[in-house]
């Protein structure tokens, strides 16, 4: 059971799951080694999304936050400094630590040391793909578990979002220099801020059998402004273990929001539609020339960090595997990571999931 929890970092994420955690009963306590962000928190952030501030929620200066006893340790910082974090977490003992997407940057060299200390220590390790514990997600795998589909043929899936909404939720912000998401080689561009499309991608192969990516081919429209360079588009061709051929297209730039994925098969087709209608998701499922059926899914942006808590806290107490553990989202960056290579290289990259989670995975 889960009741303290320790968020490092007091921004957009850091505040989504302390409310989360407070609605689920928890104590709180956030880290930040900026003051400035801690005041946002208190003053702006948190009463401007829920109403009004939560007196019970603690908050430290990194360098003085306590150390142990608590149950659930939430990483939220920029990317860059996940696996450094998690690494020192680790030896905190907590039943759980929680990693915000992506897991760490394409360059990182501390993925493999942060997965073996976990197996060594009993720790489980999540990455915050939240998605693809949503109900909407669910109700797509139960149709495919039907095998009405047929043989997958194809799988799509597509995340475009103009980035100007973060922006907007992060206001100190003057663009993207000013943060990660302007730098790729720190886990920012569309690969990495969006890479909520290619961890589901991955995700639904999994749910079809098909395996780990082991192909990646990709397309990459890199801007370079003074210090910042960044992917605006990342367009990925993917071939899985079990020979399933697909695509991802992640962006910054596209409005309005289109968020969907579609599975093909020999009999028919699932569809998931982030934000289907104002509040909803839906999953359209159609076999052979039927027309398709829609069914929506209503919920609130909260409710999709509440719902990834009480899955993590449920799989904890089970001891059961999850889509959000540790390996997925690794993997995950292993796909980012080849992405990078074969658009700098203008070829495909292969990966071999011996040689671990490592830049040594990468292969002709």
């Amino acid at each position: 059971m889960i009741d303290k929890v320790k968020i490092f970092g007091a921004g957009s994420i850091g505040n989504h799951m302390a409310h989360a955690a407070r609605t689920l009963g928890w104590s709180v306590d956030i880290c930040d080694v900026d003051s400035d962000a801690l005041a946002r928190t208190r003053d702006q952030i948190y009463p401007s999304r829920y109403g009004s501030w939560d007196d019970s929620i603690g908050l430290y200066d990194t360098a003085t936050v306590p150390a142990g006893g608590y149950d659930l340790i939430v990483i939220g910082t920029p990317p860059d400094l996940h696996m450094p974090l998690a690494l020192t977490a680790l030896e905190e003992r907590p039943a759980a630590i929680l990693i915000e997407k992506p897991a760490s940057t394409p360059l990182s060299d501390l993925d493999q040391q942060v997965h073996d200390r976990a197996l060594e220590l009993g720790v489980r390790v999540f990455v915050g793909y939240d998605h693809v514990v949503g109900q909407a997600s669910h109700r797509f795998g139960e149709y495919v578990a039907t095998g009405d589909t047929g043989t997958t043929r194809t799988l799509d899936v597509e995340f475009r979002e103009y980035w100007g909404g973060i922006f907007a939720a992060h206001p100190w912000l003057a663009g993207p220099a000013d943060s990660y998401l302007g730098y790729w080689k720190r886990g920012g561009g569309a690969l990495g801020e969006h890479s909520h499309a290619l961890n589901m991608w991955q995700h639904m192969a999994h749910l079809v059998g098909a395996g780990r990516v082991v192909q990646v081919s990709a397309m990459l429209d890199i801007v370079s402004d003074g210090q910042a360079e960044y992917d605006r588009l990342a367009a990925l061709h993917l071939v899985t273990e079990n020979g399933l051929c697909g695509r991802v297209v992640q962006d910054v730039v596209t409005q309005p929001t289109r968020k969907w994925a579609r599975l093909q098969g020999e009999h028919g087709h699932v569809e998931w539609i982030a934000g289907h209608e104002p509040g909803a998701d839906a999953v359209i499922h159609a076999t052979g020339s039927a027309p398709g059926e829609t069914e929506l899914f209503h919920k609130t942006r909260p409710d999709d960090f509440i719902a990834e808590l009480e899955h993590i806290e449920r799989h904890v107490a089970e001891a059961t595997p999850s889509p959000l553990d540790l390996s997925r989202g690794l993997d995950t960056m292993l796909v980012i990571a080849a992405a990078h290579r074969s658009h700098r290289e203008q070829r495909a990259v292969r990966i071999d999931h011996q040689q671990g989670y490592n830049i040594k995975s990468l292969t002709a």
